[in-house]
Formats: structure tokens, sequence, C-alpha cells
């Protein structure tokens, strides 16, 4: 279903996965360094202790990532060369699990991601809470996120209230006089997602869900104890930094900044007048978050930008090296904070953050982190999935790791499908009435 076939914008949602069966779920991360896609096989699992909101076992039976072309700062800047991106990265993830794939999974960075709560109370009279007044109460709070320009990716209730008791996490079968939901609404553009959708439409593939990146990574990156007690997973890509923060089991806020990797290594190029290529190789190499007074006496060479053959690599200390990515470092992370901050949800936070996302494997990063964030910091990479060759163990592939979880949790999720949420706003005038066609069974 597109985006464009009808007058009502409606995103696609993900049917929830059968506990009975298995499944072959495709993603789709579509970064401003990287697009990887990814082919799972899952497969039902009994409960465990480890990760206990994980109903099936992933397998990873097929991938391919690209370079990014044509995205700057997570926002798609050239259709054709995206396109064209997407095309191989899917080809040989399909080459390698040896089968084709039709629609995926696909993640958004772009739209200038909004994290909002709504609450919303109805009349209960004394009576017991039935499901009815549970999906009136989800309906009224999701109401009121509705915006012409904007679409939900997410809409989770974070708790319940029952006369102004709060924190109650299943008020069904309860008595009480007022039912209250606390909803968390991740919104996007809708601009930005119809063009996201369209770069996979031209690849001839279609979209069967899609997850803000920092919600996937923080499913990816994040240990149990961690989602339960608060923690806030920071996954710095190329183009993008993105915030989420979890507890009791939940995301409550999601939030994105501009500045990544790619801004580091612009610095260093033009720092140092090199070539993009070359800056990123210093980069890898010898730059770090972190002073050190050897680097004053290192010497590094710099390949000239120059085709000449005369030009001779420049000479200079690593400790510049180190300052000019160091300054970038502290701008991102010193944002962070501030967002963090603004953001209400600091105490939840905590002492722990977790870094993932290819940005986060710089030397001295974590030590630059624990600084300037003032909390307990370590490099998080997707956990619990089987198959992933080494190269895409590291941080750098939380994103497309947590997209393949996600369907496993896509039922926590309140949209129009589910019982007639949104549905009341019917009609012609409304962009968003029929969110949800369900996307047939077998995928």
């Amino acid at each position: 279903m597109s985006l464009f076939g009808s007058s009502n914008f409606g995103l696609p949602r993900l049917k929830p996965l059968s506990s009975k069966r298995s499944h072959i779920v495709s993603v789709l991360d579509i970064g401003s360094t990287k697009v990887v896609c990814m082919i799972g096989r899952l497969t039902p699992r009994e409960e465990s202790e480890i990760l206990p909101g994980r109903t099936h076992k992933i397998d990873v039976i097929g991938i391919g990532h690209q370079r990014s072309r044509g995205i700057k700062t997570g926002v798609i800047a050239d259709l054709d060369a995206v396109e064209s991106v997407i095309r191989l990265a899917v080809d040989a993830a399909e080459r390698m699990a040896g089968l084709t794939v039709d629609s995926l999974i696909v993640n958004v960075s772009a739209g200038r991601l909004a994290s909002d709560v709504y609450t919303a109370t109805i009349d209960l009279g004394g009576q017991e809470v039935e499901a009815s007044d549970l999906r009136k109460v989800l309906t009224s709070a999701c109401q009121q996120s509705q915006r012409q320009d904007r679409a939900i990716l997410h809409s989770l209730p974070t708790g319940f209230s029952l006369d102004g008791e709060r924190g109650i996490r299943d008020p069904l079968a309860m008595y009480g006089d007022v039912l209250g939901v606390d909803m968390h609404v991740v919104t996007a553009e809708n601009a930005a997602l119809k063009n996201l959708e369209l770069s996979v439409n031209r690849a001839h593939l279609s979209v069967e869900g899609m997850v803000a990146t920092p919600y996937a990574s923080g499913l990816a990156a994040l240990v149990d104890d961690e989602v339960e007690l608060g923690c806030a997973a920071i996954d710095m890509g190329g183009g993008t930094t993105t915030i989420s923060v979890f507890a009791e089991g939940k995301l409550v806020h999601t939030d994105a900044v501009g500045l990544g990797g790619h801004h580091v290594t612009t610095d260093l190029a033009r720092g140092l007048s090199t070539r993009i290529e070359d800056a990123e190789r210093l980069k890898v190499v010898h730059a770090s978050a972190l002073m050190n007074s050897a680097d004053d006496r290192d010497l590094i060479s710099v390949p000239p930008i120059g085709e000449d053959d005369r030009d001779q690599p420049t000479q200079v200390p690593r400790a510049l090296v180190s300052r000019i990515v160091r300054a970038r470092i502290e701008e991102t992370l010193e944002l962070i904070r501030d967002r963090i901050q603004r953001s209400g949800f600091s105490p939840i936070v905590g002492k722990r953050v977790v870094l993932t996302g290819g940005a986060s494997q710089l030397t001295g990063l974590p030590e630059a982190a624990r600084r300037i964030l003032a909390r307990n910091v370590r490099i998080g990479r997707p956990l619990g999935v089987s198959g992933l060759p080494t190269a895409a163990k590291g941080p750098a592939f939380s994103t497309a790791v947590g997209l393949m979880i996600y369907p496993q949790v896509a039922e926590n999720e309140t949209h129009a499908a589910q019982g007639g949420l949104l549905s009341s706003l019917g009609g012609n005038n409304s962009r968003f009435a029929r969110v949800g066609q369900w996307l047939k069974e077998s995928f």
C-alpha cells in the first residue's frame, strides 16, 4: 500500500507476529553513511530470563550493505542515488539468503522526530475497567496528537492511572471512578516519510512498517535491566545522533540532532585541507576524543588534496587531529546532555547511558561522554541475534538489528487497526483516516 495510493495518508503498520510460527523478516536501515539490508528468520522460542520481551529467536540469513549516496544528515537529497544503493544492498542480502524480498521494515531518522506525551481520562462511574474503556481512553489520548503535517510513527501507552493513582501497568478488571492513560507519541513530518517510501518504492519494494531510528537502536543495544530501570541509548550515526529513553520496559522519549561522525570527518578535511576519504582514514586510525601529552610529539602525514605529483604530504602533530575531532565531539555530547536535561527525563535516565552507532567507535569516546554527560557510559553492540558476520557485530549495526527485533514489540502499540483507534476521525477531511491497513499475512 503506497502513501500516494489514496488521499488518506496512513502509515503501513506491522501485523503482530504469531508466537506459534516462524517468520521471515526483512529490514532496511537507510543511514547517512551506509544502507543495510538484513533478512532474518524469526523462530518462536521459550520465555527466557535474559530478554523477556522477545518471543522469537532471530537468525540473520542474509545481509547486504552499501556506502550511502544521496543522503545528507539522514535526509534524502537525491532519489536516484538512494534508489540504486537500496537495490544493491537488498540484492546482496537476497543472494545470501537465497530468497527474494518484496517488503521491508524501514527506519526513520529524518522528518524532525518529535516525542510528546498526551494524557486522557474517562469516567468509569465506579465500575470495573473493560476492554472498551481501555480503547476509549487510548483513542482519546491519540486524538490529541493529530496534526495535518505530521504522521504518527509510534503510540505507546506508558502508564495508566486509576482515581489519580499512577503507575498501574494493566488496569483491566480493576475498579475505579476515573481511568487515565499517558500516551507517548512519536511523530515525523509527512513529507520526509513520503520521500523515504518513494525511494523504497522506486526500487520495486514496499514499506511494511516504519520505525524511528532511536527506538530501533535502543531495542538492539540495551539489556533488560537498563530498559526496566531507566536508561538512555544514544545512537551516534554518520549524519544524525538520536536519543531514546526507556523506562519500565517501554520507550518513553525520543529525540534527534543533526550532528554525527561525518561532521567530524568534514571538520578534519577542512582543517587539514585533505580529501574526505583521507580525513575519514585519519579519524579512524589516529584521532582520539581524549587529551594525550604524547600527541604533540607524534607527527602524522596528511595526503594533499591536489592531483599534482609534486605535492608532498604535510606532517602535522597528532594533537592537531585530536583537537579538531574533540571540538566537534564535545559540541555533540553537550548538545545531547542539554537535550536530555530539557526533555525532563533526566531523572529517569539516572546514571545509565549506552552509546551505539558507528561514530561511537571513536577512540576515547566513552571517556569523553562520561565526563560531559556525568553518567556511566558503555558502548552497546547489537544483542540477541545469531548469524551476524563479524563485521556486522559492532555498534554500527544496532539500528538494523533493532528493526529485526521490532516486530516482537510492535503489538505494544495502539493504532487504528486494533479496535478502532483513530477510525473515529474518518471522512475525507482526515488524512489519518484508515491509518494502518493490515498488510498481507505472509511476507
